[in-house]
Parts: structure tokens; C-alpha cells; sequence
């Protein structure tokens, strides 16, 4: 008998749920999110009554891959213009907002008894918001085209600057007790770097690149090539102490400014469909009753 490797059953697996819970919940007309979670949560390790996900690490490498091609999705939507159109609204909410949260966690610790430490954590972790589910519910509900669902995702994008920011900050007071300001400028002077890098590549290399190539490409070849180029930014992120996901955003929205910004956001649909669903599976798999 072949054997079939697991990551192909727990791939099948996952799709079987989310393909069940997409039919269930359309019908009961509630959030496709909120099915695909529960969804996570029965073949998930916690519950016996159906099968179970057998490689539990390969569902973080999914996870992963979905949160990628989400947000790359979102920044075909929400082009580099667009962001510095917002940009100036976005970053004071989000500075707002995040200082605001910061307060409220390190309040409430100290209220629970926490200590110094463990409150400015909870501080931290509540000032940044979820992405990819914000972007789930905007498009489940059809805003994503409206004017505040524009300043919303500059927030988010500023939200995710902010929070290398504070990764860094954080992490070195953890270890050393005490505020590193030469990692903390380290940490800026490369933030600046790949901002000014997504600048470069928006307004003159990629869009050149893609107009001088284009009698050569036709979908198949137009789709691989993005999505080449999306995966390419995700690794120099991730290379630069970035979040993958934030490559992925400024690698959509590179080619939203691209004059085959509306055929790479069709082609792309399928893709991003498919891993977002084995995402917010993924998430429902991994949650831990404990």
C-alpha cells in the first residue's frame, strides 16, 4: 500500500473542514471566519469525536503561508499612494491608540498583581491589533472600499511598524532590565532603510521592470512572477528582523502602483482564498483550552 505523507492528509484534513464549515455557516449567514476557527477546533488535538491534525508543527508553516498571502492580497488593495494619502490620520491614531492600550495593559497588571515586567508585556500585546482577521471581516462585509476602511489599514500598517519597535524595545529590557538605545536606533535606522526601499522599488523598479516585460508574460507567467516577487520581499523582512507578513504588504502594494495591479489582484484571489482559509483553520487548531 503507498504510503501518503501526513502532510497531505492533515492538508486534506484541514481544506474537508473549512470546505464544510464555508457550506454550514453560509447558510446560518454568520461570519465564515467564525467557522473556519471552529472549524480548527474539532480536528484540532483537543477534540476526539472527529480526526485529529497528526503533525501539528507543519500547521504553523501553514498558519504562516496564509497570514503572507493575506496580507499581500491587502496591499494589491491599498496601494503606496493610498497609504501616504492616510498616512498622516493613520499614524496619530495608531500612536494614540497604541500608547492608550500601553497604559490600560500596564494598569490593569499592576491592578492583578503583576509585576513591572509582565504589565508592560500586557501593555504591549494589547496595543497591536489583528490584521488578517480586521481584513477577513471588512471583506466579508463589503467595506473594504470605503473611505475609513482606508484609514483603518493605516493603522494597522503603522500599528505593525510600531510593534518591531516595541519587540525590540521589550525584548531587550526583559533580558538586560535596563533601556538599549544603540539597539533601539539600530532598529529605526533599518525600519527607514526598508521604507525607503519600498519607496525606490514602488515608484521606479518593479513598475519599469513589469512594463518593459510585459509582451512576455501572460497569466501563467504574470501570476509566478508575483508571487515570486511577493515571496522575495517576505525573505528580506524576515532577513531584516521583520514580520514575513509585513514584506508581503509592501510587496502588494508595490505592485498596486503597477499598471497590471487589477490582473495580478485577480489571479492572486484564488490563491489567497486558499491559504486563508488554511489559516483560519490553523488558527481554531492551535488554540490551547489550557
Amino acid at each position: 500500500m503507498t504510503h501518503l505523507p501526513h502532510l497531505i492528509t492533515d492538508l486534506g484534513l484541514i481544506l474537508g473542514a473549512a470546505g464544510i464549515t464555508t457550506l454550514l455557516f453560509k447558510k446560518l449567514k454568520q461570519p465564515l471566519v467564525l467557522g473556519y476557527i471552529i472549524a480548527g477546533l474539532l480536528v484540532g488535538p483537543h477534540v476526539a469525536l472527529f480526526p485529529t491534525i497528526i503533525e501539528l508543527e507543519n500547521i504553523n508553516i501553514w498558519a504562516e503561508i496564509g497570514v503572507i498571502f493575506l496580507l499581500f492580497s491587502l496591499g494589491l488593495e491599498f496601494s503606496f499612494k493610498k497609504l501616504v494619502k492616510v498616512g498622516g490620520a493613520s499614524s496619530v491614531m495608531a500612536l494614540i491608540e497604541v500608547v492608550v492600550m500601553l497604559l490600560l495593559g500596564y494598569l490593569t497588571g499592576k491592578i492583578l498583581g503583576w509585576s513591572t515586567m509582565d504589565s508592560i508585556f500586557l501593555g504591549g500585546i494589547l496595543s497591536i491589533s489583528s490584521t488578517t482577521i480586521i481584513i477577513r471581516a471588512f471583506d466579508e462585509l463589503g467595506v473594504k472600499t470605503q473611505r475609513f476602511a482606508g484609514l483603518v489599514f493605516g493603522v494597522l500598517i503603522v500599528e505593525d511598524l510600531v510593534a518591531i519597535l516595541l519587540m525590540v524595545l521589550l525584548s531587550t529590557l526583559a533580558v538586560s532590565q535596563q533601556f538599549a538605545g544603540s539597539e533601539m536606533l539600530a532598529a529605526v535606522l533599518k525600519l527607514a532603510f526598508f521604507l525607503l526601499l519600498w519607496f525606490l522599488g514602488g515608484i521606479f523598479l518593479i513598475p519599469t521592470f513589469l512594463r518593459k516585460a510585459s509582451k512576455l508574460m501572460n497569466d501563467e507567467t504574470l501570476l509566478i512572477v508575483s508571487l515570486a516577487l511577493c515571496l522575495l520581499m517576505v525573505i528580506l523582512a524576515a532577513q531584516a528582523g521583520f514580520s514575513p507578513a509585513l514584506g508581503a504588504f509592501i510587496m502588494g502594494s508595490i505592485l498596486a502602483e503597477t499598471t497590471k495591479a487589477e490582473k495580478i489582484e485577480h489571479l492572486v484571489a484564488s490563491v489567497k482564498d486558499l491559504f486563508g482559509a488554511i489559516f483560519f483553520v490553523s488558527v481554531g487548531i492551535l488554540i490551547d483550552r489550557q
